[in-house]
């Protein structure tokens, strides 16, 4: 068994518009020990403005995003693909990965048109989020960790706080190695000093062992947080998965409601205890390595609960088609952008087979490629790709095309459906950054410059 641990420096913190500027990871033993390392970095892609306050944080030099020494976004997303080929099988392990950077390179894969963009789960891979292992230590074992606490008193689950706090020296925070090495240690502290509770976590990161612990109807501790809180868990049981996504179960709170209430119900009050606030039924996604844990002594009226809901299984399937409507879509709303339709379904065997052939051959060739791509989507951000990458292919109006999106999307008016970063909205923020400690004056000006930059590009 060995662990791939990694992170992500980025643009910006929207996985759809933004995109990876760094990726450090290191390839580790079951018992942390390190094999490999690599340390990537690549230009900002043509169409991305990024944001000044996540270059204050990072420390990103703009005359970084565009060193010619550096590949592309569309060459760093080939040398990642091949290096998780390479580390097969591995649990690819992150802080707040699964939320953040999982999805970040996902789309980093979708747009530059890799052909599985789930490469971190599939050929025998799997994922485990550190941060997600602390609210359980929280929940299960607080004393095993010292907990950094802000000036208003609130604990603080910030790798940058904690790995100190806790023994680990030399953090280079905001560098993605040194947030590897960080996330690394602790990893470490959890798996020496609670190897029971890390063991259980550890498991769940396989999909049908969660679903084989929720088929027992045990009552069983989901641990969460929302917002800025404190890490809570929910003692519920299984009692429904989704018809729309097998991944998505249903998780009961015993102690919030009594099934014989609800197995009476009609659909809007089942409806209401999957889609209110505070919830009674809420959905754990079992492929995402939820902190589900053992509960070693349920009360008796936990189990009385969990017993009538593993012998009701007409209301376990009207808990899923609740739970697979609360969601629902909009016919008459208009078409996401195509960043945003990363999940509107698997490619064909023959767009995959294309999309194969496209990350081997050059660019005429390429262009030829994303002609015959049958998906849309695959299309559209193909020839995307050409346009950053082969103008010279382009026609006359093509390259009108798409001189003309790059402007619409830099000038966009600051409405809900740009969600993006703009010329208007990076200048409010780099404002912020100014009046803000968060960089020195020589970088902010070098950010000022840089984004000056784009004006000049839409005269």
């Amino acid at each position: 068994m060995t662990f791939a641990f990694y992170d992500l420096e980025t643009s910006g913190i929207s996985p759809a518009f933004d995109q990876p500027l760094q990726f450090a990871a290191i390839l580790t033993d079951s018992e942390f020990r390190e094999i490999e390392r690599v340390n990537l970095r690549c230009r900002i892609a043509p169409h991305i403005i990024p944001s000044p306050w996540a270059l204050a944080v990072t420390g990103v030099r703009p005359a970084q995003l565009l060193d010619p020494e550096l590949p592309s976004l569309f060459e760093f997303t080939q040398e990642i693909r091949a290096l998780i080929e390479r580390w097969s099988p591995a649990i690819w392990t992150g802080f707040n990965s699964i939320r953040f950077d999982e999805e970040m390179l996902r789309q980093a894969f979708y747009q530059n048109l890799q052909p599985d963009v789930f490469a971190t789960q599939f050929n025998g891979n799997t994922r485990f989020d550190i941060l997600t292992a602390l609210y359980a230590v929280w929940h299960r074992q607080p004393d095993l960790f010292d907990w950094p606490v802000d000036e208003t008193g609130r604990v603080r689950f910030k790798l940058d706080r904690i790995a100190p706090l806790n023994g680990f020296v030399a953090h280079n925070a905001h560098d993605a190695l040194g947030d590897v090495e960080a996330t690394i240690h602790v990893a470490r502290q959890i798996a020496q000093r609670a190897p029971a509770l890390w063991a259980e976590l550890l498991a769940n990161r396989d999909k049908g062992h969660v679903q084989a612990s929720l088929a027992t109807f045990q009552p069983m501790a989901l641990v969460h947080r929302f917002g800025g809180g404190l890490p809570r868990a929910t003692i519920g049981c299984f009692c429904g998965t989704s018809p729309s996504n097998p991944n998505q179960a249903a998780f009961l709170d015993l102690d919030a409601a009594d099934p014989a209430d609800l197995l009476v119900a009609d659909d809007a009050a089942l409806f209401s205890a999957v889609d209110a606030t505070p919830k009674v039924i809420r959905s754990v996604t079992v492929n995402k390595s939820p902190a589900l844990l053992s509960v070693p002594t349920p009360s008796a009226e936990q189990l009385r609960r969990a017993g009538m809901i593993a012998n009701a299984p007409e209301f376990r399937t009207r808990v899923g088609q609740a739970l697979a409507v609360r969601f629902p879509e909009d016919p008459d709303a208009p078409t996401p952008p195509v960043e945003k339709q990363i999940y509107g379904g698997f490619y064909s065997n023959a767009d995959k087979a294309l999309l194969a052939e496209f990350q081997r051959v050059d660019w005429p060739r390429r262009q030829e490629i994303v002609a015959s791509l049958a998906d849309t989507r695959l299309r559209q951000l193909g020839r995307r790709l050409v346009a950053f990458h082969a103008p010279e292919l382009l026609s006359v109006e093509e390259r009108a095309q798409y001189r003309a999106w790059l402007e619409e999307r830099w000038s966009a008016v600051d409405a809900p459906e740009a969600q993006w970063m703009t010329i208007e909205k990076s200048r409010r923020a780099l404002t912020e950054v100014q009046a803000s400690e968060a960089c020195d004056t020589e970088l902010a000006n070098e950010i000022e410059a840089f984004l000056q930059a784009f004006d000049v590009a839409r005269i």
